[in-house]
C-alpha cells in the first residue's frame, strides 16, 4: 500500500480545507496518510490606514481575497469555518501530533481522530491550541496516549522536525510528499491521485477536487 506524507498546521485555513479531500483521495487510491506537523506563519488581516502605500494596499487586498476564497470553498463544502482576529499559535498541538506519532503506528486511526478534533476545535470554537491543558484534553477525548507527553521536550523535537521538513522542501501547508516528490497545496490532489492510481495493479480513474 502506498504512503502519502501530509504536512499540516491546525491554524492554516488551506490545510483545514484540504483534510476531507485528502482523506477521500486516500480511500480511493488505498493509500495510507502519514499526518505530520509543520508550523506555518498565519498573520491577522492587515488593517486599512488612511495613508497606506500602494504596496500596503496590495498586500491588504490580497489577504482579504485569499480569506474570501477560503470562506467560499468552506461554504460550498458545508465546512464550519470561523476566522479569528488573531490566528494565534498551535505549537503545543503540533508537538502533540509529533508525540502521538512516536507512540503509535503512522496510520493508526487515533492519529486521524486527533487531527480532525484539533482542526475542528480551532476553527469552530476558537480553542487555544497553544494551551497545554486544552491539547491534553484533546488527546484524552480522542483516546490518544497522553501520560508521557512532555510539552517542553516535544516542542524542541518539533523545532528539529521543522528544520528536517524544510530541508526536504516543505515550505507551507498543506504539503504532500509522495516518495521524493513535494506538492504544495490541495490543488495538486488530482495530480497526486493520478500518480497513485497509476501505481495500482489495476489503475483506474478516480478524481479528487
Amino acid at each position: 500500500m502506498s504512503e502519502l506524507r501530509y504536512y499540516i498546521d491546525f491554524k492554516s485555513p488551506a490545510a483545514y480545507l484540504s483534510l476531507l479531500p485528502t482523506r477521500t483521495l486516500a480511500e480511493q487510491t488505498q493509500t495510507n496518510i502519514i499526518y505530520l506537523p509543520y508550523n506555518t506563519i498565519q498573520k491577522p488581516l492587515p488593517k486599512q490606514f488612511a495613508n497606506e502605500s500602494k504596496g500596503e494596499t496590495h498586500i491588504r487586498v490580497r489577504a482579504f481575497a485569499r480569506q474570501a476564497v477560503h470562506k467560499k470553498y468552506a461554504k460550498l463544502r458545508n465546512i464550519p469555518m470561523h476566522f479569528r482576529e488573531n490566528p494565534g499559535a498551535t505549537d503545543i498541538a503540533l508537538a502533540a501530533l509529533l508525540f502521538v506519532h512516536q507512540q503509535l503506528d503512522d496510520n493508526a486511526p487515533i492519529i486521524a481522530r486527533f487531527v480532525e478534533a484539533a482542526f475542528k476545535t480551532y476553527w469552530t470554537t476558537e480553542a487555544d491550541l497553544n494551551d497545554a491543558s486544552i491539547v491534553l484534553d484533546l488527546l484524552k477525548k480522542t483516546q490518544a496516549p497522553y501520560t508521557a507527553f512532555d510539552v517542553d521536550d516535544y516542542l524542541q523535537k518539533l523545532a528539529a522536525h521543522q528544520l528536517s521538513a524544510e530541508e526536504q522542501g516543505v515550505i507551507d501547508t498543506p504539503c504532500y510528499q509522495l516518495n521524493e516528490q513535494i506538492f504544495i497545496g490541495r490543488e495538486h490532489l488530482p495530480w497526486i491521485s493520478e500518480i497513485l492510481d497509476k501505481s495500482q495493479p489495476n489503475g483506474g480513474g478516480n478524481g479528487v477536487d
